[in-house]
């Protein structure tokens, strides 16, 4: 079972130049998680609602959260060939549930949790949004981990080591690289829940996520490894492989996947 997550910048764009295709067809995922959807699903035409499987292979179920404070914003969407036995759509506090920002399914034996972590660029403000968010964010997982085990993918907005982005040094200071949300990354980690990409690929360079549109910085490939699939590690035995797929085009993001024996 392949588990892929992507960052689309907005799910409608990908109509165009055959980029939804490309990343069914080059990823193959069993179930697909999506941030920044930026649409309701009445928005929505077939090809979104019910994608394409190919010549074998049960269809997709789609569930969407969408933001409810400002149009064409935030969003989240879980696509699943295994129908889920439970989806939620938020953590039950109104002010980060309302952003469209978490959706979560629980499987036979592991809960998958979609989420759109806050950027903390605007002014001090949303910077204490992220924060607070994270904070309840990990709180909420690590009661779903009570009932089985977690894996949490995404849009984290954090860089969390050197090695996870181009220039280091010059983003010391700027939101996605600042200390108290790299911080939040060592307490994930120190919960027990693994980066599965370094799990696999604990000293690969020049391995990033997101790229920067209006300096072409992905021709450059300066970019930063801000998606993550964190897997609870008492699961992490189950998980055979992690991958980033730059070759995938169509958002300022690229896909990233797990895959489950």
């Amino acid at each position: 079972m392949k588990i892929a997550s992507w960052n689309v910048n907005g799910l409608r764009s990908l109509a165009k130049d055959g980029y939804w295709e490309s990343f069914l067809a080059g990823v193959k995922p069993d179930i697909f998680c999506l941030q920044e959807t930026k649409a309701n699903p009445d928005q929505l035409t077939e090809q979104f609602l019910s994608p394409p499987t190919g010549s074998v292979g049960a269809p997709y179920s789609a569930f969407f959260s969408s933001c409810q404070v400002k149009k064409g914003y935030s969003g989240v969407a879980l696509y699943s060939k295994v129908e889920p036995l439970k989806v939620i759509y938020g953590m039950g506090i109104p002010e980060f549930d309302q952003e469209g920002r978490f959706i979560g399914a629980e499987y036979e034996d592991f809960w998958l949790i979609n989420a759109y972590f806050p950027n903390g660029g605007q002014g001090p403000e949303r910077l204490d949004y992220k924060m607070r968010f994270y904070d309840a964010f990990l709180k909420f997982v690590e009661k779903l981990r009570k009932q089985k085990s977690v894996i949490f993918c995404g849009d984290v907005n954090t860089a969390h080591e050197e090695i996870d982005l181009a220039r280091p040094k010059e983003n010391e200071g700027n939101t996605g690289f600042l200390p108290e949300e790299r911080a939040w990354l060592d307490e994930v980690i120190d919960a027990g829940y693994i980066d599965s990409f370094r799990h696999f690929h604990p000293n690969t360079k020049e391995a990033y996520s997101y790229w920067d549109l209006f300096t072409r910085a992905r021709d450059r490939n300066v970019g930063w490894r801000i998606d993550y699939f964190f897997v609870a590690s008492e699961f992490i035995k189950r998980i055979k492989s992690a991958s980033i797929h730059p070759d995938i085009y169509g958002s300022d993001h690229c896909p990233i996947s797990v895959t489950l024996r």
